[in-house]
């Protein structure tokens, strides 16, 4: 248990960039919706059922080797002529690898930061200008969820990914046990939101993580989530709702107004 909380809380200190920060870059769009359905987060056709179709693929530094993934940013562009101040939401479902904007926006998220009847306009000028910043997921009714991948080979090797994780936080830490039992093993990130461990525990499985909240990380546990007979492709429910907000040390900009 001492080597799973260090472990966590050396994570943790690579893992802040005051996201909360009000930044300025630009951002373009897919024209098609199925580019963002092979990303690098491993959403796969779930991506465009995310955020009403309000998806984007960001740059490493937000990406942050997957631990970004399913982060939510606002993001608004700067023409105040063709430009909402709502601007839209978004949420991180891909790597973006191109230097020259911060996101690429599903063309539905890029088209809904114009003003009303403005969209066919916005989605004209291709790269638009903008400033953006985190802010919390709200999957309202939704409890964080946990995905078996078609990958998974029971009883030798079992490969998750989470979905709908609320709040402002990110995953760093995945233990795995068979429910009532205290030998937890350690799942390691595979790739984006995917998890996956070799050494998989018998009969129905709990979980415990760890997520970014506070200035320090959250312990959180679900007790009872995998039945004795889990399968592959299925989609199963945490019984857990996120909601916490990490805290970064990057004044002045905390106190940034965004108006």
């Amino acid at each position: 248990m001492a080597l799973f909380l260090c472990l966590i809380f050396l994570i943790l200190s690579s893992a802040t960039a005051c996201d909360r920060c009000v930044h300025q870059s630009k951002v373009a769009f897919f024209n098609s919706p199925s580019a963002l359905q092979s990303g690098a987060c491993g959403y796969g056709s779930l991506a465009p059922g995310f955020n009403a179709g309000y998806i984007a693929a960001a740059v490493p530094g937000i990406f942050k080797d997957g631990a970004g993934c399913g982060a939510c940013f606002q993001i608004r562009c700067k023409d105040p002529k063709l430009c909402s101040k709502n601007g839209a939401t978004v949420v991180v479902t891909d790597l973006n690898t191109n230097n020259k904007t911060d996101f690429v926006l599903s063309a539905r998220a890029f088209s809904a930061m114009a003003q009303h009847g403005m969209d066919r306009d916005i989605l004209k000028i291709g790269i638009a200008a903008v400033e953006y910043k985190r802010v919390p997921c709200d999957y309202k009714t939704k409890n964080l969820a946990i995905r078996v991948e078609e990958s998974s080979q029971k009883p030798h090797y079992l490969s998750i990914k989470f979905l709908y994780q609320g709040g402002q936080t990110e995953i760093v830490a995945v233990d795995v046990a068979q429910v009532g039992s205290p030998n937890w093993s350690f799942m390691s990130r595979n790739h984006g939101a995917i998890w996956d461990t070799s050494r998989v525990p018998n009969g129905a499985l709990q979980f415990r993580f760890v997520v970014t909240a506070g200035y320090d990380g959250k312990y959180y546990w679900a007790k009872s989530v995998l039945p004795a007979d889990w399968k592959n492709g299925v989609v199963y429910d945490t019984g857990i709702q996120i909601t916490d907000i990490a805290q970064e040390g990057c004044s002045p900009c905390d106190d940034s107004n965004w108006k």
